[in-house]
């Protein structure tokens, strides 16, 4: 029998996944039917003040699935590689995505070396994504596709494309193969009391508003809000509190303004009253990782995500140099954010992504 480490929030989708590993469902991957596994539950504490009734709602449900249950304390490693990484980053003036480094270095990096080492075979989170084995007599070793969700609205392969082979072949996706009505009903059948409990939070280690959590960590710098002619009509209080394609809280009269540019180098904001300057064409990405473990024959015609909400759009890669590479889009494209993730898709297939430049 395989074992599984089921990572629970105490919501619905890690409950429902991990009643899927226990009593069985869909197929869980495209390596073996799905059945019982010999499944154990964690909740990872992960920043002082981790939600507790998230805890008791999780230990509640692994008892009535009749699994074991632990809480693992990885706040250091979270600080540490999260935490710190999203303050470093809008120091320097870009707009990073937390949810994807907690998932490479924390529930399938920490996590999924624990796990590991204490004789698991696979990690398994309620992510709405789907792992697909590659069918191919010639490889020696198995390799993996990472795959949208049947359930596109809440498909979230976007945060996961930074894992690698070594990483897919122990994850697991139990809730992949279904949609958020079904995991509901699902709820019902295996009597969860999971169907109440609030989504989490975008990012879930802020419990002020964004603004207030860097304002405690990252020190004033004030600096000119200039025009793209460059006259000055107002002062910031730091680049960090500002993103690309911001309207709203610049302090300056005049507007409709939006931020169109951050000189991190002269401490400068730049705004323009045309949104249509926010549209561009071009990105590079730097940081770029192919989940396959190699880069296709470039140029390559994508789908690409600049960010998760964003509709995914009609691009062309080229190469630039190891790990860079440059986007063009055939459609301008809003807000190109540096910091934010762009990330590939060919159809279904999520090939890999990158860090915005």
């Amino acid at each position: 029998m395989k074992k599984v480490v089921i990572a629970m929030s105490g919501g619905l989708d890690s409950s429902v996944a991990a009643a899927l590993l226990k009593k069985g469902g869909k197929p869980i991957s495209a390596s073996f039917e799905s059945g019982r596994f010999d499944v154990m539950g964690v909740f990872m504490k992960l920043y002082p003040g981790s939600l507790r009734g998230s805890e008791k709602s999780a230990r509640k449900v692994a008892q009535i699935l009749n699994i074991p249950f632990y809480v693992l304390d990885f706040e250091k490693e979270f600080k540490k590689r999260v935490v710190d990484y999203f303050l470093r980053e809008y120091e320097k003036g870009r707009t990073p995505n937390p949810c994807i480094v907690c998932n490479k270095e924390i529930k399938f990096g920490v996590l999924l070396e624990k796990a590991l080492a204490l004789g698991a075979d696979f990690v398994a989170t309620g992510h709405y994504a789907r792992k697909r084995e590659i069918k191919n007599k010639n490889l020696k070793i198995k390799n993996y596709e990472l795959l949208r969700a049947k359930d596109k609205g809440k498909d979230q392969s976007y945060f996961l494309w930074q894992l690698n082979q070594k990483q897919l072949k122990h994850i697991l996706f139990p809730i992949g193969d279904y949609t958020k009505k079904e995991v509901g009903d699902l709820a019902k059948k295996f009597k969860l009391p999971v169907l109440d409990v609030p989504e989490s939070q975008e990012i879930c280690f802020i419990q002020t508003t964004l603004e207030e959590f860097l304002a405690r960590y990252l020190e004033p710098k004030p600096g000119k809000i200039v025009d793209l002619k460059g006259k000055v009509i107002g002062e910031h209080q730091g680049l960090w509190f500002y993103t690309i394609g911001q309207r709203k809280g610049l302090g300056i009269a005049g507007g409709p303004w939006y931020v169109v540019e951050k000189e991190v180098k002269n401490n400068i904001l730049i705004v323009s009253r045309n949104e249509k300057d926010l549209k561009k064409k071009e990105l590079i990405a730097e940081k770029v990782n192919w989940i396959s473990g190699s880069e296709p024959k470039l140029p390559l015609t994508i789908k690409a995500k600049i960010r998760y909400r964003h509709r995914a759009s009609s691009a062309t890669i080229y190469h630039l140099k190891p790990n860079i590479c440059h986007l063009k889009f055939v459609k301008p494209q809003r807000a190109i954010t540096p910091g934010q993730s762009v990330v590939f898709y060919k159809r279904e297939q999520l090939l890999g992504g990158g860090i915005i430049q």
